[in-house]
């Protein structure tokens, strides 16, 4: 039996067909599209402009990408068709203030977004991905092809973890509350004392937040949320945000096993041990 290319890709996957790969910022659509290219997929694009980084763009044959501005969802779709993609995957942020500021919504996402009765990033999104169903294309789990860059349990920088097991559980409880709550997926805390939650803001703008606290035994934890969906906004954990943590002066962090994407997992524990920042993955 042939070795599967993702243990999150649905047993019916045809690795024959391209998949359509929906790209905003950061390394992690590339990680995405260097695993699916070294697995033999054909692979297709869809950038946002100002999002999306160029030289990305740059890496795919010009009849293998579209560009397209940030809520402009019916030309995304026509896009999937004109590919054949039998799925499609989505990875990268895109900016928050672009959805407040440099929104351009085509006459698909004002119908869905005038249907919300309540408009966040599970709501439009899960209405984007029905759009995606609807046209015959299956929208994947978002940790596709990254198996290899999940958290693991336990210690994963080699050294016993500084910070102690009731306020390791305290730092739990709360991460998991605010995703319960759709506040957000990440919080710090300091020996039972709740510091800064993750909201809009996103994680670098907490962490910095945190860091104008005292910052001894202090623990970042990252979580998903209590019924997450796997197709986006999957949390990501990676060498920006290591480097925050750093500059804020937070040397733990807490990450949910299998579920918190590490992105370029090598060169982030590398890096974490290199500074003295000490990871764990929790169940």
């Amino acid at each position: 039996m042939p070795t599967p290319l993702s243990n999150f890709l649905p047993a019916n996957f045809d690795r024959t067909r391209p998949i359509a790969l929906i790209a905003g910022q950061g390394i992690y659509p590339q990680l995405i599209a260097n695993a699916v290219r070294r697995a033999g997929v054909p692979l297709r694009l869809v950038a946002f402009e100002e999002e999306t980084a160029p030289d990305f763009i740059a890496s795919f044959a010009p009849d293998e990408q579209r560009k397209i501005l940030v809520g402009q969802i019916g030309k995304m779709l026509r896009a999937l068709k004109d590919f054949g993609a039998a799925n499609a995957i989505m990875a990268g942020q895109i900016s928050p203030r672009k959805l407040f500021n440099g929104l351009h919504p085509d006459l698909k996402a004002i119908r869905i977004l005038a249907s919300l009765k309540r408009r966040n990033a599970e709501t439009i999104f899960g209405a984007i991905a029905e759009e995606i169903s609807g046209i015959g294309v299956t929208l994947l789990d978002a940790r596709s092809f990254l198996d290899d860059q999940l958290t693991t349990s336990g210690s994963m920088t080699g050294r016993s973890f500084p910070i102690e097991q009731d306020y390791i559980d305290h730092g739990i409880q709360i991460a998991r509350e605010c995703a319960r709550l759709d506040i957000g997926q990440g919080c710090v805390v300091r020996k039972g004392t709740v510091l800064a939650v993750e909201a809009y803001e996103g994680t670098d703008a907490m962490l910095t937040r945190a860091g104008t606290l005292k910052t001894d035994q202090t623990l970042f934890v990252k979580t998903v949320k209590t019924r997450q969906d796997f197709r986006f906004d999957v949390p990501c954990f990676g060498l920006r945000t290591l480097e925050t943590m750093r500059a804020a002066g937070i040397t733990a962090a807490a990450l949910e096993t299998g579920r918190v994407i590490m992105l370029e997992k090598p060169a982030v524990l590398a890096a974490a041990k290199q500074h003295g920042i000490s990871l764990l993955g929790f169940e």
